[in-house]
């Protein structure tokens, strides 16, 4: 069982993290350092690399690089050991070049990088419902991609194929088209052209019908796991199960460690850079954070300005003060990921408390 002695000097900890084994290191609050060591990337090792950080001292926090990748479950040990885990990146190019590179230079430097307060990130605690729509979210990302490569290929064939193939199907739309070629009979003679691309075609068209299948049945699951982490996510104008599971997966299990709210736009790459030079002030699109989380707000924001009239009349009104369309697109999204943040981290009980104050007025 993980020792819970909290005696001695207080020392921070950090681990490079790897696949097969995890390099830790402790350093004193002045930031000497104490000692490094390998262990192996199992239960039994995190438990191990805890006790002995431990024996040097009272653990304040342990910065773990790729909490997200190799340090997913050390993250989640260490955590459930009530020990503080802060996210730590990988150094940059010009500092390794600089420093050098090796298992013990690197955890040294996780540890230096929390005790200096470079490195503040509290990482996803990946332990619920959130992760569950994550990990479903990654298939069915896959299985949309591979949709959209057999319909590819499907129309490259029908471009070459044979005359009276081509007009067989012509002027078809996607479904009825899939139909069609699910069902066609190339024959036994696969020697020839035509009856090969028949062929082709059947098993990319079957193909594109159980990827359709697929999707259907994880867009089933994800769709109530989205609805029980952030019911009132989905009740936003323009956010979908698509949006909304991605946002979900971006945020993770504990949005609350984003605060403040301008976090989650700084996550989100949403918040605003300024650009501004001598007598000139503007501000510019955030080309930054995570792409997958500013697409689904973009998409939100296309959908609020297509059929949101309050959203239409905001946009003419800064169009006439002068604004490009990227710059009211850019205040929509900071001002979308702030309601996004409040759905996220809005819990049951007070949406429960929220709607009954509202009934009663």
């Amino acid at each position: 069982m993980t020792s819970m002695t909290h005696d001695g000097p207080q020392i921070t900890g950090g681990v490079d993290t790897h696949g097969l084994t995890h390099h830790g290191a402790v350093i004193d609050s002045i930031g000497r350092h104490l000692a490094d060591r390998e262990f192996p990337a199992s239960i039994r090792g995190y438990r191990d690399l805890l006790d002995w950080m431990r024996s040097h001292g009272t653990l304040t926090a342990v910065g773990v690089e790729g909490t997200g990748a190799y340090g997913a479950e050390l993250a989640r040990v260490l955590t459930a050991a009530g020990v503080t885990v802060i996210d730590v990146d990988r150094p940059d190019r010009k500092t390794r070049r600089m420093k050098g590179k090796s298992d013990p230079i690197d955890s040294y430097a996780a540890a230096t990088a929390v005790l200096s307060g470079r490195a503040t990130g509290i990482p996803k605690s990946r332990d619920g419902v959130v992760e569950a729509v994550r990990v479903l979210r990654t298939a069915r990302r896959s299985a949309v991609k591979a949709r959209t490569q057999a319909m590819n290929q499907i129309r490259g064939l029908l471009v070459s194929a044979p005359a009276m193939l081509r007009e067989q199907v012509a002027g078809l739309e996607r479904a009825m088209l899939i139909r069609t070629l699910s069902r066609l009979r190339p024959g036994d003679d696969l020697s020839r052209p035509l009856a090969a691309t028949r062929a082709a075609l059947r098993r990319l068209a079957r193909r594109h019908q159980a990827l359709d299948d697929e999707i259907a049945e994880l867009d089933t699951e994800i769709g109530p796991l989205a609805k029980q982490a952030a019911p009132v996510l989905l009740e936003l104008f323009g956010v979908g199960p698509e949006t909304a599971g991605q946002l979900l997966a971006s945020a993770g299990d504990n949005p609350e460690r984003m605060r403040p709210e301008a976090a989650f736009a700084h996550l989100a790459g949403v918040a605003p850079i300024p650009a501004s030079s001598g007598r000139t002030h503007r501000h510019r699109l955030n080309r930054g954070g995570d792409r997958a989380a500013n697409n689904a707000l973009h998409t939100i924001v296309l959908t609020r300005m297509r059929f949101d009239e309050r959203t239409r009349a905001y946009v003419e009104r800064r169009t006439k003060e002068g604004l490009s369309k990227k710059d009211i697109m850019r205040c929509l999204k900071r001002f979308v990921a702030r309601e996004v943040y409040r759905a996220l981290t809005t819990k049951p009980t007070e949406r429960i408390t929220q709607t009954a104050l509202a009934a009663a007025a």
